[in-house]
């Protein structure tokens, strides 16, 4: 409630800024909102609580002012009752009926006292007349739509006086009694039902400047706040199709816009929620100061009515763009004007703004393939999104394999390549595959290559990434293989080839057969006609004792 003292005050600002009151003599459009609903307000009664609470939240709405906020100031100031016993209601410092106005030389004051439209209307349009002060703080970047962005303004409703300073100047303390702060304790108790903690301005005693001994007014020292806090915008901006989400464990939906109906469902915080329709007040209930809306579950399973204290704005996780490990940036969209800021772990390694049409880019080093980086944002109210959680791809071809020297002897081509990658060799038109260790160590199978053969060599790691081919050339260390031709039951000569002038060794079970090569390679051997199916050992070794691989041919029929 206002002090006489404090009205000359609030009339004064009111003629300094020009504020025109035609808007509360003249029939308003949010009455017949109401109208509509319950009817006209009896002559010289207090209307029941849920037609207050539509009155005095479409009045808000008219004038763009939280409802939350307007119905905290109703609350206190008069329990939202404009008569006593059928006679209007006049306090002993001379505020008059439901929003306690006093000595409002632009107001008629007979029907301040009568008119419960008429009083709501006065209020709402000083609130406003405060908001639009120049000496008052306000907060950056904050609109009219955010709760706490309407602490001064609700100061002033009152009046700037010492008394209503936020802080003790003696003690730096935090002034409970001031009626700002009493306002907005009842609105958290009433509209949020101390489910939500509102944002604190970071005041310092500097930065109000007064007399506490003085009545005069508080000189306002700063006039922008940075609040770094969570801010709320009203509650009753929700549209159809809006999702929202749940504050807190175990909110009831209910079968009906009342207090006293059935529970549908008890849901878990962070529930999200569809708006299905526009906000409803308590049919029932004769203390309840929220609304209801109307939400169906995101499955469409659980249909009913929430209140609005439980319910807060869903922010969606920021759409991120894939990043690998030769990246430098990310990049990605979220709400404009958002900031985003991206992490490894803990450690934050980049952040940045989205612009108008919701485009970030943010600088980043070069992260290691299989690295999480967690990506979220802060709108403008400080709400924190959602994190989007992104595994850094691996886009780095693994090195050109090492490889161990491959012989004309060799059965095998080793070396070492990245971690589990799958290993190809080619050999002319033929590959033979292999999988290195988690050492990177690998070993691929081949048949015997006559030296000067050339052999490429390839790996793929597990995001499909191809290496450089590694080139090498069969050496030599003994004679080639021998080649064999075509041996079956009736053959009593194995001919072939071999390095010139090698001696060629058949070994038939426990005998050897021996020949040498001519000049040109080619050799011959006679042997005993062997049965289909036997197994023939061939090899040569040449002049220095150096013996081939051995050339395994199995008799056909």
């Amino acid at each position: 409630m206002k002090s006489t003292l404090l009205r000359a005050v609030v009339l004064s600002c009111i003629f300094l800024l020009g504020w025109s009151y035609d808007g509360a003599s003249a029939a308003t459009s949010w009455t017949s909102k109401c109208e509509k609903i319950y009817g006209k307000v009896e002559p010289n009664q207090n209307p029941a609580p849920q037609q207050i609470n539509c009155l005095l939240t479409n009045a808000a709405l008219a004038a763009k002012i939280p409802p939350e906020v307007v119905k905290a100031i109703a609350e206190q100031e008069n329990g939202w009752k404009q008569f006593t016993n059928g006679e209007p209601f006049i306090s002993k410092d001379g505020g008059i009926g439901l929003m306690q106005l006093t000595n409002q030389a632009n107001y008629d004051p007979q029907k301040l006292k009568t008119d419960i439209y008429y009083n709501i209307q006065a209020g709402v349009e000083i609130l406003n007349s405060m908001y639009n002060r120049t000496d008052l703080p306000k907060i950056k970047g904050a609109g009219r739509e955010v709760i706490e962005n309407w602490y001064f303004p609700v100061m002033a409703y009152n009046g700037t006086k010492p008394i209503n300073s936020p802080l003790f100047q003696d003690t730096g303390k935090r002034n409970a009694n001031a009626y700002q702060e009493k306002i907005f304790s009842i609105l958290k108790r009433d509209s949020f039902l101390d489910d939500t903690t509102l944002a604190q301005f970071p005041f310092k005693t500097k930065d109000f400047d007064y007399d506490p001994n003085s009545s005069k007014n508080i000189v306002f020292k700063v006039r922008e706040y940075t609040i770094t806090g969570e801010m709320h915008p009203s509650n009753y901006y929700f549209q159809t199709g809006d999702k929202v989400i749940v504050t807190a464990d175990k909110v009831k939906v209910r079968s009906d816009n009342s207090s006293a109906s059935s529970v549908k469902k008890e849901l878990a915080k962070n529930t999200t929620l569809i708006i299905t329709g526009n906000f409803t007040f308590d049919k029932s209930s004769t203390s309840n100061r929220f609304v209801w809306y109307p939400v169906k579950t995101t499955d469409a399973k659980v249909i009913g009515f929430v209140s609005s204290a439980y319910i807060s704005r869903k922010l969606d996780a920021p759409v991120v763009n894939i990043v690998d490990d030769n990246d430098k940036s990310i990049s990605g969209k979220a709400p404009a004007n958002a900031r985003i800021q991206i992490k490894n772990g803990t450690k934050v390694i980049g952040s940045a703004v989205a612009d108008k049409n919701k485009n970030f880019k943010a600088d980043i080093p070069v992260q290691k393939a299989g690295t999480k980086l967690t990506i979220s944002y802060k709108d403008q109210y400080n709400a924190a999104s959602p994190a989007k959680t992104i595994i850094v791809a691996d886009k780095t071809a693994p090195a050109i394999p090492t490889v161990k020297t491959v012989t004309n002897r060799s059965t095998a081509v080793s070396g070492k390549t990245e971690a589990y990658a799958a290993v190809t060799v080619t050999i002319s038109t033929k590959s033979y595959k292999g999988k290195a260790d988690k050492y990177g160590n690998y070993k691929v199978a081949i048949p015997v290559q006559n030296f000067g053969k050339t052999i490429t060599v390839t790996a793929r790691d597990k995001a499909g990434n191809k290496s450089k081919a590694k080139v090498i050339k069969v050496v030599r260390t003994a004679p080639n293989m021998p080649t064999v031709n075509k041996l079956t039951y009736k053959t009593a000569t194995v001919t072939g080839k071999a390095e010139k002038n090698a001696a060629v060794s058949i070994k038939i079970g426990k005998k050897t057969y021996s020949a040498k090569a001519s000049a040109s390679g080619s050799f011959k051997v006679r042997i005993p006609k062997q049965r289909a199916g036997t197994k023939l050992y061939v090899n040569a070794k040449d002049s220095k004792g150096k013996v081939s691989a051995t050339r395994k041919v199995t008799v056909s029929k």
